[in-house]
């Protein structure tokens, strides 16, 4: 019995720890995402809030950042996500980073948004930084380094990526929370 406890008291830890990481799309009616990348790890929840315009958060490739991942699977995609001027509810799509190994690329489907810059990613590293993906969008070259834009939650340090087969869906951390007190509470009781 008491080993099943502590797999609940571990598994709550872990969920308590994970960071939720807010990406602002669209702010002040720009062709950005703001943070232009985050560095994520296993269990984090990467949350894109659209705040104006029509704009997508689309699944690409490093090599083809214009254009939505298909191989080895197709990649995740928001779908198109309106905002009226003046609106003051924002919708919301999530991801979860599930595999910290690789980065993940993104852009808005929207034309011509992404070969205007409105590109983003998760994780960039040494070799495929996040400047280079945007001037392969734009068609320039890359200037500065995979440092420029970087982005943590809460004062705490990154590390580390996330490729596909990570989960995109809404989620309300608070629920997450309260489930890890209510297991923590059990767990004291049993």
């Amino acid at each position: 019995m008491r080993f099943f406890v502590a797999i609940a008291l571990f598994a709550s830890f872990t969920a308590v720890l994970a960071e939720q990481f807010t990406v602002i799309v669209g702010k002040d009616n720009g062709l950005a995402y703001d943070p232009p990348f985050v560095t994520a790890k296993n269990g984090d929840v990467v949350a894109f809030q659209f705040v104006s315009k029509n704009h997508t958060v689309t699944q690409s490739t490093f090599a083809n950042p214009c254009q939505r991942m298909t191989t080895p699977t197709q990649g995740v995609d928001s779908g198109y996500m309106p905002v009226a001027a003046g609106a003051t509810a924002f919708p919301q799509w999530s991801i979860t980073i599930n595999n910290a190994s690789n980065p993940l690329w993104f852009y808005c489907a929207q034309q011509p948004h992404c070969t205007r810059g409105m590109v983003f990613a998760i994780n960039p590293t040494a070799d495929k930084t996040f400047d280079q993906f945007k001037a392969a969008a734009t068609g320039g070259a890359a200037t500065g380094s995979a440092a420029t834009g970087s982005a943590t939650s809460a004062g705490t340090s990154p590390s580390a990526s996330a490729p596909a087969g990570n989960s995109a869906s809404s989620i309300d951390r608070s629920a997450v929370s309260v489930l890890a007190c209510i297991t923590l509470a059990l767990a004291m009781f049993l």
